[in-house]
């Protein structure tokens, strides 16, 4: 009963603050700009679904005990020590190969074809609406601080939720970047924070547009959308293939595991690097984060070359321990055959060399 009055008390008062509308949930009432194309059929009424659900509900014990441990449980799952972050004093690009720097969590730098791309970035130290809330960053500093950032060409959004579409970070960026592509409905949170409106292209799944260059495609994923109580799946969710002269890249997102991976290897791979979702997975929500296996999986499904987990190894958003999932990962990775390319937070290395697979991790594990 302790437990309950707790969350219900801390519930009432985040309730109280989204219906605030304060300027970091964004627009509300989002509304999206098709460019003319006529929608597909996964929106009904102004809010977008995925096509073959999969979302479970859960039993009310099991909520309440879930809400719990990951409000007051978070001391067994953060790593021992912070883990190692290499730095970065600026962004250059200049010696016509890809490179790729992981971030941590789902934040990736991608310089190709003589552009950057900073697809999903959250600078902020935690991930939720006020920094008081979790979950909150297991390191201090990022690769690079935003201030050394003079230019990104495209900033590059999957869905809106906190840990991949950050207010602080957007409003930093706002004048930084020439572009930001996002998914329909996500324009509206970003002019709402002072992105000009003739920067920002929203784009529908199988769209694309071009930078320079590059084709980025918006494609289906499993998952779901909302930054507030008032407005679930009013914008879309959406992973990216980025297809440059050399490279073709593939991010995943946020995603169940579904046939959907299938059919964006058939249509847009084979990827000669999937950057797929793995972490913040639940018994309680199969459907709408994939369980490390399931990565696995998706890789193949896509035609994948090698696979580079993301969204894990910075926020705690589930009930499992912070390396649970790149363990779980390997050891599918071995069984199927599966290179895994496994840089150190903000380790920047090129698709022409030697791709980092350390199991750096296990050093941590063992202080």
């Amino acid at each position: 009963m302790f437990r309950k009055s707790k969350l219900l008390i801390l519930t009432i008062f985040i309730a109280g603050c989204a219906y605030n509308q304060l300027e970091q949930f964004g627009d509300l009432n989002p509304m999206y700009n098709t460019n003319g194309k006529r929608l597909m059929s996964h929106n009904v009424n102004g809010q977008f679904y995925n096509p073959k659900p999969k979302q479970q509900n859960m039993q009310k014990d099991s909520l309440w005990s879930s809400i719990y441990s990951w409000f007051f449980d978070r001391d067994k799952r953060k790593p021992p020590v912070s883990p190692v972050v290499h730095k970065l004093s600026s962004l250059s690009v200049g010696d016509g190969q890809t490179h790729i720097t992981w971030m941590g969590h789902s934040t990736m730098l991608l310089e190709i074809d003589g552009k950057t791309l900073l697809i999903d970035p959250v600078f902020s130290d935690y991930a939720a609406p006020f920094s008081w809330l979790p979950p909150h960053s297991f390191f201090p500093e990022m690769p690079i601080n935003i201030n050394n950032i003079k230019h990104i060409d495209a900033v590059v959004i999957s869905h809106d939720h906190y840990d991949h579409l950050d207010y602080k970070t957007i409003k930093r960026l706002s004048e930084k970047a020439g572009q930001f592509i996002v998914p329909l409905g996500v324009g509206s949170h970003l002019r709402r924070w002072g992105v000009e409106d003739d920067k920002i292209i929203e784009l529908d799944w199988w769209s694309n547009t071009k930078l320079g260059s590059i084709t980025l495609t918006a494609t289906p994923s499993q998952h779901f959308s909302g930054r507030s109580f008032t407005d679930k799946n009013k914008t879309l969710w959406a992973g990216w293939a980025v297809q440059g002269k050399s490279e073709n890249i593939f991010f995943s997102g946020d995603s169940g595991y579904f046939s959907g991976f299938k059919q964006i290897g058939q249509r847009l791979g084979p990827f000669d690097l999937t950057m797929l979702e793995c972490g913040a997975y639940n018994k309680a929500w199969p459907g709408i984060h994939m369980f490390p296996e399931q990565t696995a999986q998706a890789h193949l499904d896509l035609q994948g070359k090698a696979l580079i987990p993301i969204h894990w190894g910075r926020f705690d958003l589930s009930l499992h321990t912070w390396d649970e999932s790149i363990k779980r990962l390997k050891v599918a990775a071995k069984d199927k055959d599966i290179t895994i390319v496994s840089p150190m937070i903000g380790q920047r290395f090129s698709m022409n060399t030697e791709l980092p697979t350390t199991s750096w991790w296990y050093d941590i594990a063992d202080k």
